[in-house]
């Protein structure tokens, strides 16, 4: 939550001061010197990294001015994204009383910061030097998983006593991201195997589908003046991974019907395909082959514009030649 709201409300070029910190023993720090001034970017990594409080409560100064109002700010933020099982006394998230949430609520959150670009570079990043503050830092991820699963691409460990072990987790695999919390586990490894084994269940969960495929029709447009439908056919495929309970469906945009002369491959529409209702890819439809142009009779054997289609054309004068040969007989008779 201090990640979320230094990314809201701070310029990552601005520069802050750090206060005084008096860290607990073995607390995790990125190693600031009171009053030296680091950039909000670097802070972030120095926070998020290998969880350094004493950059969390100076990005937390910078964006309210003191921590009571810090968390102040945390918790209203809390009540507006919906986090539920969730209260901050602290932008340090160690035990303190009123300081809790739960593995959904980490996970929303977790997916609300992974829309910020530098958010999802951050917490994927193995090692990092920052250069702003008094002295070069060289900042280690204490996220081992990022080293052990080449799919994986972050977030966040965290330990305390009362919590223990917790890590919140995220992979990659086909396009798909998932974002997995483990909570009290009783040992770092226990932490990493159980969050990678919640990881690999939920990616067992999808199997590749491929709604559209290129040179496969995908819809069909009556022509006019022509007997039988112009095939449409997606120009490139669109292939997607999706569990067995989700939906997935493909919308097709078309003119509804055609008139010749239309060359082989014209764009003639799209093709759109959604997951659960959430857009997932796209193609163009092509005319499968070339549509000639109409051929209209006239009343002198000219094609006119806006005369009956030529199957009619046909027809009326068959029976014009019908009644003219019976005519003729009569006149020959009398």
């Amino acid at each position: 939550m201090t990640a979320y709201l230094v990314l809201r409300d701070l310029p990552l070029r601005a520069r802050l001061t750090a206060p005084r910190y008096e860290p607990l023993p073995g607390e995790s720090l990125m190693g600031l010197r009171p009053g030296e001034r680091d950039t909000v970017h670097d802070l972030l990594y120095g926070m998020l990294l290998p969880s350094g409080n004493d950059a969390a409560v100076t990005l937390a100064d910078g964006v309210a001015g003191s921590v009571p109002a810090f968390v102040a700010k945390m918790n209203r933020a809390a009540v507006r994204l919906g986090l539920r099982d969730t209260h901050y006394a602290t932008p340090v998230g160690l035990d303190s009383p009123g300081n809790y949430s739960s593995a959904r609520d980490l996970v929303a959150l977790t997916r609300v910061l992974r829309r910020n670009a530098l958010f999802r570079k951050i917490v994927d990043t193995r090692r990092k030097t920052v250069r702003s503050g008094a002295e070069v830092r060289h900042l280690v991820n204490s996220n081992d998983l990022l080293r052990e699963a080449s799919f994986v691409t972050g977030v966040k460990t965290g330990t305390t006593v009362d919590a223990r072990h917790v890590l919140v987790s995220s992979g990659t695999r086909h396009g798909v991201t998932l974002v997995a919390a483990l909570l009290g586990a009783p040992t770092e490894a226990e932490r990493d195997s159980g969050s990678l084994a919640l990881l690999r269940y939920g990616f067992s969960r999808y199997h590749r589908l491929v709604p559209l495929l290129a040179g496969r029709p995908a819809a069909r447009v009556p022509v006019r003046f022509a007997n039988g439908p112009l095939l449409l056919r997606p120009a490139t495929s669109v292939r997607l991974y999706a569990r067995d309970d989700q939906r997935v469906r493909v919308r097709v945009q078309d003119p509804g019907r055609v008139t010749g002369p239309i060359p082989a491959g014209r764009r003639l529409g799209a093709a759109r395909v959604f997951v659960d209702g959430r857009f997932d890819g796209a193609a163009d439809l092509r005319a499968a082959r070339a549509v000639p142009a109409p051929v209209i009779a006239g009343a002198a054997g000219q094609a006119l514009p806006g005369d009956p289609p030529r199957a009619v054309v046909v027809v009326v004068g068959l029976l014009a030649v019908g009644l003219g040969a019976r005519g003729l007989g009569r006149l020959r008779t009398q």
